[in-house]
């Protein structure tokens, strides 16, 4: 009997060990990355960055939403290089979907000088970036993903590719997921990535066109609670275009599946997302993913987790060339 227990328990411990060896086989990710690259030469990295995330996320709740655009349109030029933290005449920074949009870079900033001093020359700001971004996740209650490490630092920023490359709200779903395809992400990894817009807000410019003159046919869109569009007009109205709403009413700073439960009950913010439910290509093609998203939030942030680790392993457009930068703005 002693024998018979003692042998269960050699090949349960057996098991757990393949387990265990697995799961560090799937950490360590393609190009080298992995979730332990830093854990000799710069231990105190989560501490440093998840004490900066935290403070300003509890300075404005918004900056978690903010990180993770960051890191998204980071990964969808040029590959997840740091290049967008680049300044400089050619700066992604400037081109159409980031100027006056993406928000954060001072939190990055912010963390890469405390990681300068706590062990200088180590840590890229292309890390830098996907690790604020899985805590921007995180503290806005959303799944707590092993983030894979060792990026190297663009030396070039490419303006050009961020106003050609990154999807747009005014997009239809088969662009957008033609988008998704260049970089080596697929349909599911389309609606598990807009459900990031469970947290965040968006400008008036952005979406009034939903608002007024909207067809030959419709004034407002047809796809677009009426309720909804009746306060996001007041909210727009007389204005510059850069008032902000919530990307997921009645939801704002949570990170949740609440989104998808929006997108059935047409109160979608952006045509591209309305449209992952309600367009001719979502009918097609993405719809039954919102569907089940709706109704299952445990299956949407399991995803999630994946999708951010699959984005964050889109390798740069020269994966043999660059450094660590000491100042992420600038290359050394």
């Amino acid at each position: 009997m002693e024998s018979r227990r003692d042998d269960r328990a050699s090949r349960l411990s057996s098991r757990l060990l393949a387990i265990a060896v697995l799961l560090l086989c799937l950490c360590a990710a393609a190009r080298g990355l992995s979730c332990d690259f830093y854990d000799d030469s710069c231990p105190d990295l989560d501490i440093i960055v998840q004490a900066r995330v935290s403070a300003a996320m509890k300075a404005e709740a918004r900056m978690g939403a903010s990180l993770l655009r960051l890191h998204f349109h980071d990964c969808f030029v040029n590959g997840c290089d740091g290049s967008i933290l680049l300044d400089g005449p050619t700066s992604e920074k400037l081109a159409l979907p980031n100027l006056n949009s993406v928000r954060g870079y001072e939190v990055i900033d912010a963390i890469k000088a405390d990681l300068e001093k706590a062990c200088p020359g180590v840590v890229s700001c292309a890390d830098v970036v996907a690790y604020a971004a899985k805590y921007g996740v995180l503290l806005s209650g959303g799944p707590d993903y092993d983030v894979r490490l060792g990026r190297k630092d663009g030396l070039v920023a490419n303006q050009s590719g961020a106003n050609s490359n990154l999807p747009s709200p005014f997009d239809s779903i088969s662009v957008i997921t033609q988008r998704f395809k260049d970089v080596g992400l697929n349909t599911k990894d389309v609606v598990v990535l807009s459900g990031a817009h469970t947290i965040g807000r968006s400008r008036c410019v952005l979406f009034s066109s939903r608002l007024a003159n909207f067809s030959a046919t419709n004034s407002v869109d047809p796809t677009l609670d009426s309720a909804l569009a009746s306060s996001l007009q007041q909210l727009c109205r007389g204005g510059d275009g850069n008032q902000t709403a919530a990307l997921d009413a009645g939801s704002a700073d949570a990170f949740d599946n609440h989104y998808y439960q929006n997108l059935l009950a047409k109160k979608g913010l952006l045509s591209s997302d309305q449209g992952l439910f309600s367009s001719p290509d979502g009918v097609n093609a993405t719809k039954a993913l919102v569907q089940a998203y709706s109704a299952n939030s445990q299956r949407f942030l399991c995803d999630f987790g994946d999708s951010m680790i699959k984005m964050g392993n889109i390798p740069p457009l020269n994966a043999s060339a660059g450094q660590i930068r000491k100042k992420c703005s600038v290359v050394n």
